[in-house]
């Protein structure tokens, strides 16, 4: 077969033989001649494209291509890579890259800031979640792939490059002029009591040491005196699920549903179930915090404690990204990223293109920011003493509105399990 038609041949070992998660499985439930059939008309085109068009392409630059087109056929997540670009994917899950630390998606095919990342180019640069990327360094993105909008985004840490933004509900379109820098995330950022014993952590993302790092946050706050926590999940844009859902389980007795996530197949189902028999932190009242850029792992942990009545939600609604994407290696180095399952909430509901409204809320804003406290770590680094980093704290607390609404909340939780114990 591959002496006579080396096209035909290629490509029907790469479809088949790619993983049984793709077409191995399709034929199982499909018609196996249709199949067949379909991969002849693909091969002829292939062949006819290989011999007529007016510029000679190898084989490898056609297949890769078509894989571009079906992966990207799919949906907004699902993608081809060819090797390099599976050695970046592999760099981005480390945590450090250079960049401007902005996560994107097409979203009505328009690529669009999930979240920026707090306190990296993009942040300082006053990106916000939801607005629209419509030209990156003059090139129109309409039309352009997410792979391809990240490697225009990613530089050399110094250099610069320009975005220009349309805010719709602002009704703005601006450039932004960036510096790229190595992009290094802290996933746990200002624990600290607020007042009434109340605890404050924010988590910005979902990493491999995300939840450790969160447990250690959670036990020095114990140790300082709360009684309850506020856990702000605000521009948080996800990551692993398995961390997210080990978050949650930090409150969520054993036996709580979590998560359950279903596939095409019934090997892909799931459910996640808390198995937390000792914590300290199951009877802690808590409010979770989360906006528009809260997206993927925020949303599971924000919907497994509201449906679990573990916790009230207080922001602005979520994202709404809720499908589960796997990677997939290919022989030759190359990979897919592929979306093979939808996750749902523990009351059954698929937030997928939807997102989370809290059950309290708060539009951001109403409170006019102190410009002082915009980035703590930054203002703090010129400063000696801890008294003066908690006044930054104390003057950010004050100036969000969000924050404030969250407090109250917890108060008025308190207040009701006092009753509750009186009678």
């Amino acid at each position: 077969m591959f002496k006579r038609n080396f096209l035909f041949g290629f490509i029907v070992v790469s479809l088949l033989g790619i993983s049984f998660i793709g077409v191995s499985r399709v034929a199982a439930q499909n018609n196996k001649k249709d199949l067949y059939s379909q991969v002849e008309i693909f091969s002829y085109a292939l062949s006819t494209v290989q011999s007529e068009y007016v510029d000679e392409k190898s084989p490898k630059d056609l297949i890769y291509g078509a894989l571009r087109g079906m992966l990207s056929s799919l949906d907004p997540h699902s993608q081809f890579m060819d090797p390099d670009e599976y050695k970046d994917l592999k760099t981005e899950t480390e945590g450090k890259f250079g960049g401007l630390g902005v996560e994107i998606t097409l979203k009505d095919n328009l690529l669009t800031v999930i979240s920026p990342v707090e306190d990296t180019p993009a942040w300082r640069a006053g990106i916000k979640p939801g607005d629209r990327i419509v030209k990156i360094n003059n090139d129109v993105t309409r039309d352009m792939t997410l792979d391809d909008a990240v490697k225009k985004l990613r530089g050399d840490p110094g250099t610069k490059v320009t975005i220009t933004i349309l805010r719709e509900k602002d009704d703005l379109v601006k450039d932004f002029v960036i510096i790229r820098e190595i992009i290094h995330v802290d996933d746990v950022k200002d624990p600290h009591i607020i007042g009434d014993h109340i605890g404050y952590v924010r988590l910005t993302e979902f990493r491999e040491n995300s939840q450790d790092e969160l447990h250690q946050a959670l036990e020095k706050l114990k140790s300082d005196g709360a009684d309850s926590l506020i856990l702000d999940l605000r521009n948080n844009p996800g990551g692993l699920l398995d961390v997210a859902a080990k978050v949650a389980e930090e409150f969520l007795p054993a036996g709580e549903t979590i998560v359950s996530t279903k596939g095409r197949h019934s090997s892909q189902d799931t459910v996640s179930k808390s198995g937390n028999n000792s914590g300290d932190f199951l009877d802690w009242p808590m409010v979770v915090m989360i906006n528009e850029g809260s997206a993927s792992g925020s949303e599971i942990v924000a919907g497994a404690l509201r449906d679990n009545k573990r916790a009230v939600l207080v922001g602005i609604k979520s994202f709404g990204k809720g499908s589960v994407q796997s990677v997939i290696p290919l022989p030759d180095g190359s990979g897919l990223r592929l979306t093979t399952a939808k996750y749902f909430t523990p009351s059954g509901v698929c937030i997928n293109g939807i997102g989370i409204t809290p059950d309290v809320v708060v539009e951001e804003d109403i409170v006019k920011k102190d410009q002082n406290a915009d980035n703590i770590d930054t203002i703090f680094s010129d400063l000696e003493h801890k008294e003066d980093k908690n006044k930054i704290l104390a003057s950010k607390d004050k100036n969000d509105a969000q924050l404030q609404s969250a407090i109250n909340v917890i108060k008025g939780i308190k207040i009701y399990r006092r009753f509750q114990q009186k009678a």
